[in-house]
């Protein structure tokens, strides 16, 4: 009420007329120059909207409704990792930029990259982006990614068949490193494959590290998402593809399989390999030749060595 009374007695004094509002002068306005479309309020973290939104979904949770730790925007701290999504077109919605803070060449470069994509670019308190990073450890720097759009293992499958050659996909399997899944989809999309399903629980999940890895090949690959792995390679199976585990306790080598037709490479971690009930679904369980003494090779080496394999057989068919 104190205000509105200074204002008023400000009004009395200056009189009733109306006359022109004060202004920047054009002195503001290099500055409020490219910084692109302002994102929804509830993807602002300093905004009342997103605390809300954020309160609303810990309640739920509390009341047994389902959530999940990647739902909602992501954010990608410090100015390396910033930089990197950037060029490797990891899609953003929003940079956020600390005031004040020391600018770099990377700074330079992620603000550039960010207003020639049309990429919002927001200044905010250093305490808003702390609140953004659970260790305080960004460097003056975040980038905002939204949740990644999944396929349907449906339309993943209807949409191989219709591609007008054989469908060649992975299926992913206690994998649960983002950088593994990253490199999985760079490799499918290398070779020819037509996309990669994943649970859709106690998996990992196409996030700002798997985007980063895949080189920028989850743009143009599709991922979907299973909520049972196995009833999906069930219906898969039931098209008439070949389910092929990778184990190397493998009943047939890779030398030996012949993978011009419609398959399905299903991987497994190198710890934990190939669940039970996965396993007993494969048509066949694969190894891949090795010499010396590796006993086994990293799950995306392993789908990158045999989607090759696969690639090459299909080129000479």
């Amino acid at each position: 009420m104190a205000g509105n009374s200074k204002r008023k007695g400000a009004v009395r004094k200056s009189g009733s007329k109306k006359g022109q509002t004060v202004g920047s002068g054009g002195q503001r306005r290099r500055g409020l120059e490219g910084r692109g479309a302002t994102p929804k309020a509830v993807d602002r973290p300093y905004h009342p909207a997103h605390k809300r939104a954020k309160a609303a979904s810990k309640s739920v949770a509390g009341r047994g409704g389902r959530t999940h730790k990647d739902d909602g925007p992501e954010y990608v701290l410090g100015r390396n990792p910033v930089l990197e999504c950037l060029r490797a077109g990891v899609p953003a919605t929003a940079l956020y930029l600390a005031t004040n803070s020391e600018p770099d060449d990377r700074v330079a470069e992620a603000v550039k990259m960010a207003g020639d994509k049309a990429i919002s670019i927001l200044e905010v308190g250093k305490p808003e982006l702390d609140r953004m990073s659970s260790n305080g450890l960004h460097q003056g720097i975040a980038l905002q990614v939204p949740e990644y759009s999944y396929a349907h293992p449906d339309d993943l499958m209807r949409d191989a068949i219709d591609s007008g050659t054989p469908p060649l996909l992975v299926a992913l399997d206690n994998i649960t490193d983002p950088r593994n899944l990253g490199a999985v989809i760079r490799s499918v999309a290398a070779f020819g494959g037509h996309g990669v399903v994943i649970p859709q629980r106690r998996s990992a999940s196409v996030t700002a590290v798997a985007w980063r890895t895949s080189a920028g090949a989850a743009a143009r690959l599709p991922v979907a998402q299973a909520a049972n792995l196995t009833r999906t390679l069930k219906d898969w199976a039931s098209s008439g593809a070949q389910l092929v585990g990778l184990d190397t306790e493998g009943d047939v080598t890779l030398d030996d399989y012949d993978g011009t037709g419609p398959t399905v490479i299903v991987v497994g971690s190198e710890g934990k390999g190939l669940s039970r009930l996965v396993r007993e679904n494969c048509d066949s369980i694969l190894s891949i030749p090795m010499a010396g003494d590796v006993e086994s090779l990293n799950a995306s080496v392993a789908a990158g060595v045999v989607l090759a394999e696969f690639a090459r057989q299909r080129r000479q068919a």
